[in-house]
Order: structure tokens, then C-alpha cells, then sequence
């Protein structure tokens, strides 16, 4: 690949796709080795907090290359500037199409609501952020030891999508007083726990003079889905370099929802958009044109190949072509105003209608025993409502099972319910088991998780 050839292309494809209507934040490029790509890939930033379970991702990442299961062309932070890093290893019609659709996620990124939203409040430079937070936890291991630092990050990174994006990043704490209800307060106390609550002095603080009316508010005063925050707000002995963990790893949850939120969207985008650059783009020589839109027809084909059937979708390829007809169908101009409005449950649910998914032949499906003991799938639903909720399954509440803090007991004892009817599913005990350990190591008082099985079956787990 020449590097020369590149970078003179680089700027014509950004005239070209502002001239286009694309409108993006500087992007800077680079190109690295595989093995830097791959890193960060795993790793989700060039530099990020030191852990174990990085280590794990990048073995499995490293075996599914080497089989040939999977290739990384290109990684982009969102930002002002985007960071976009190309493997130097790519032909020069890969790059240029990597570059392309790099400058379709730019312009996704700046322009979709949920994407600013984010970023307004994480800031604009993830990449120098994370490379200072992993600076403070190198301080931390130097300071405390590797073990009582990894114990923490253990606890932050196994709840790293238990957040809630309804709450802004700098919310505030919980009030701590709360005007008295008749008949009960924000529990619906009744029977002991009533009785106990209007005992004199019930509800007041020593050496602080109740306010006329209120109570003590209870903590958390409604459920609470944002586990980050509150083990990092309410945890009873965390220590300050512990919570700064607990925040940082919440921070960059924050940066990553939109990208898990809009997946199918900003990847169709991209792709719509690289394709539509390549094929404009006159200042292209004809053979590299032509490599580059085999390159294109290999990103946005569905994981399976002529007749075989693909058991889960490629983003890529459902976005690509729901974006193609929405432009044909209806222009540009709506498809500018959905990119900005829109997220992936929205958009799914508002744009794959009967006609595309049929086309696609997408289907959800569910697997049975054969008559030989053996696995076989079978085609449940072609319905367009049922068929865009399996699509859109997995991404919700950021593709983590929806527990939250139901209560705080007067003794730090903290309850945990798991929302299995919402979600559809029950929980791993084994792996549940292992999270409410890493939750116990730095709440350090007893947790209870109501919760069902994978068969459905309500279990209760504790650690005291």
C-alpha cells in the first residue's frame, strides 16, 4: 500500500463528501500494524485501564483472526477530532474504502442526538481522557498493590453496562429529606416497619432538627439501574481512589452506548456512504475503484454465503440496505433528518418493514432435539413485529440482564432485584454468583440478589 497514494486521496474524499451534504468534525488518521489494531480493538481505546479480562478478549479476538473468522479494517473514536486508525497491512482500495467510511461515521457521530447527547457530557477527547484515567490506576496499583486495585476494577468492569443514560453523568446525589405522605411514606410502609417508622426520633438525625413535614428519605428512594454510580455514591467504607475507578469506568460506558445503540444505523450509514464517495469519486483510478467495491461487497454481505443460512445478521449489510431505500424511497433529506432523530430500536422498528425483510430473508428462529439426539434450527416467526424485536433483544438496556437497587437496609445490607419478567431471561447462576462476589469484595456488607434461572426458576443468591 502506498502511504503517498492515500493521503493524497484523503483530503479529495472529505471535499467530496461535504460537497455530498456530510458534515463531520476533523478526522485524524492513522496507520498502524495489525497488532496495534487488534489491541485496540480489544482494549476499545489505544490506552485503557490495566485488566485481565482485556487479555482473555484479545486471545479470543487474536484465535478468530488466525481461523479466519475475523478481520478488523478500520477503529474510529468519536470525538472532535475522530481518531481513525487503518491497518497498514491493507490494500491501498481497502484503505481508501476504510477511509471513506470513516468520514460516513463522522458525520453520524456529530450529527445523531443520542451520539451528542454523550459526547456533550463525556467530552470531546476520549482517547486523552482514558490514557489519563489508566494513569491514575497505574498510581492506585503503586500506592495499594495490584490485588486490592484489581478487585475493584474486577467489581466495575463486570457492572460496566449496568448503567442508566435517562440519568445525565453529573447527576445528583439522592435528597436526603422528603416531605411526610399521608398513609405512608416513599416505600408504602405498613404493619412493624410503619409502626417502627413513627417511633419519636425515627427519621431525624442526631444533632440536626427535622424539618417540619419530612422524613428521612430512604436510599434509594426508586429502583436504582445505575449500579455504577450508586456503589460509587453509597458504598459504605469505598475509599476515593476506589470510587475514581468506579466513575471512570462508568464514564466510558457512557461514551460507548451510542455506538452499541446505533450499531445497525451508523454502520448502514457508513457503508451507504463509503460506496456513494467511491462511486463519485472520479479522481479514483478505474482498477482501484473496482478493488475497493469488491471490498465493499464483502463488508455488507450477510454472514452467510449463497445458500446457506446466517444465524444471526450482519449490521452491515441490514443498515446498508435499509438506508438504501429509505434514500430511494423517500431522499435524502429524510434520511439526514433519521440519522439525526433516530437510535437502532427506533429505527428497526419504524423502518424494516415486511417487504425488506423478506428480501433479506431475515427470520427468528429457535433450536429443538432431532429424532437422533441432534441440534436442529427451525424458522419460529416471519412476523415483522415479532422478527424486529428479536433483532433489537440483545441490545437492550445495553445487552445487560436489568438488576437494580431495590434497598439500602439501615446496616449497609444492600437488596438487588433482577427484572427477569422485563427481560425475558433468567440469569447464569454460576456467573451471577461470581458478579455478586466482585459486588460483596467492595460493598463489604452483606447482598442479596432476587433473581430467576435460566429455566426460570426464582433463586435468591447472598454473600455476607
Amino acid at each position: 500500500m502506498s502511504n503517498a497514494d492515500l493521503a493524497e486521496y484523503t483530503p479529495k474524499l472529505e471535499a467530496l463528501a461535504r460537497d455530498q451534504g456530510l458534515d463531520f468534525y476533523p478526522v485524524d488518521f492513522e496507520v498502524v500494524p495489525p497488532s496495534f489494531m487488534m489491541e485496540v480493538a480489544v482494549y476499545g481505546l489505544p490506552v485503557r485501564m490495566p485488566h485481565w479480562s482485556f487479555g482473555v478478549r484479545y486471545i479470543y479476538q487474536y484465535i478468530q483472526h488466525r481461523m479466519g473468522h475475523s478481520r478488523i479494517f478500520e477503529v474510529v473514536f468519536p470525538g472532535n477530532p475522530n481518531r481513525a486508525y487503518l491497518v497498514n497491512n491493507n490494500s491501498l482500495p481497502e484503505n481508501t474504502l476504510v477511509t471513506a467510511h470513516v468520514l460516513g461515521h463522522a458525520d453520524f457521530s456529530k450529527n445523531n442526538d443520542l451520539f451528542a447527547r454523550m459526547q456533550s457530557q463525556v467530552g470531546y477527547h476520549i482517547v486523552e481522557q482514558a490514557a489519563e484515567r489508566a494513569h491514575r490506576i497505574e498510581e492506585a496499583i503503586a500506592e495499594h498493590g495490584q490485588k486490592r486495585v484489581e478487585a475493584v476494577l474486577d467489581a466495575a468492569l463486570a457492572l460496566e453496562q449496568n448503567i442508566d443514560v435517562n440519568f445525565g453523568i453529573n447527576r445528583p446525589a439522592y435528597p436526603e429529606r422528603v416531605e411526610r405522605r399521608r398513609g405512608g411514606d416513599e416505600r408504602a410502609r405498613s404493619g412493624f416497619r410503619g409502626r417502627y417508622h413513627e417511633l419519636p426520633g425515627e427519621g431525624e438525625s442526631l444533632g440536626t432538627a427535622a424539618e417540619p413535614g419530612s422524613v428521612r428519605a430512604p436510599v434509594p428512594p426508586r429502583p436504582e439501574y445505575d449500579l455504577l454510580w450508586f456503589i460509587a455514591h453509597y458504598a459504605p467504607d469505598l475509599e476515593g481512589w476506589e470510587q475514581d475507578i468506579f466513575l471512570s469506568v462508568r464514564e466510558e460506558s457512557f461514551y460507548f452506548y451510542p455506538v452499541f445503540a446505533c450499531q445497525i444505523m451508523n454502520e448502514g450509514w457508513a457503508s451507504y456512504w463509503h460506496a456513494r464517495l467511491l462511486r463519485e469519486a472520479d479522481f479514483l483510478p478505474q482498477q482501484l475503484y473496482l478493488d475497493a467495491i469488491k471490498a465493499h461487497s464483502d463488508v455488507v454481505r450477510p454472514y452467510a454465503g449463497e445458500n446457506a443460512i446466517a444465524l444471526s445478521i450482519n449490521p452491515y449489510h441490514v443498515g446498508f440496505q435499509m438506508w438504501e431505500k429509505i434514500i430511494a424511497e423517500y431522499g435524502l433529506d429524510t434520511a439526514l433528518r433519521l440519522r439525526a432523530e433516530e437510535d437502532d430500536f427506533s429505527f428497526i422498528r419504524n423502518w424494516l418493514d415486511e417487504d425488506l425483510a423478506e428480501e433479506l430473508q431475515l427470520f427468528s428462529y429457535t433450536t429443538r432435539q432431532g429424532r437422533a439426539g441432534e441440534e436442529q434450527y427451525v424458522i419460529q416467526e416471519r412476523d415483522i413485529h415479532a422478527l424486529r424485536e428479536a433483532i433489537l433483544h440483545p441490545k437492550f438496556n445495553y445487552g445487560a440482564p436489568r438488576v437494580y437497587v431495590a434497598e439500602m437496609a439501615t446496616d449497609g445490607s444492600l437488596l438487588l432485584q433482577h427484572d427477569y419478567h422485563t427481560d425475558g431471561r433468567g440469569l447464569d447462576v454460576e456467573r451471577a454468583e461470581k458478579v455478586l462476589d466482585y459486588i460483596h469484595r467492595v460493598w463489604r456488607r452483606p447482598v442479596r440478589l432476587q433473581t430467576a434461572d435460566t429455566k426460570g426458576k426464582e433463586r435468591v443468591l447472598e454473600k455476607a
